[in-house]
């Protein structure tokens, strides 16, 4: 499992103009199972996404299609974590 922090580097003018762009793209991996959860870090200077991928090399190739770092607006930390324990109802993350 994954947790990938985004932290936009540009005015966030520039940012909420890729949104409908990034937003496809989050459905799309959302629908293939890839992400998680995802949204807006408070204050909102960029985001955070839950992931699973089979490796962070995997990852890396999915998160270049994200509009975000294709337009170069947002710096990417991924860490990689291996939870080993979760609130009831959400075992299916326990890795």
């Amino acid at each position: 499992m994954f947790i990938v922090s985004l932290t936009y580097v540009v005015p966030l003018d520039e940012v909420d103009a890729a949104i409908p762009l990034h937003v496809a793209f989050l459905e799309k991996h959302y629908a293939a199972g890839t992400f998680l959860a995802s949204g807006a870090k408070v204050p909102r200077t960029g985001g955070i996404i839950l992931a699973k991928a089979s490796s962070e090399e995997a990852l890396q190739e999915i998160l270049a299609e994200d509009p975000f770092h294709q337009k170069k607006l947002a710096y990417y930390d991924v860490q990689e974590f291996v939870p080993s324990r979760t609130l009831k109802g959400l075992e299916p993350l326990l890795c």
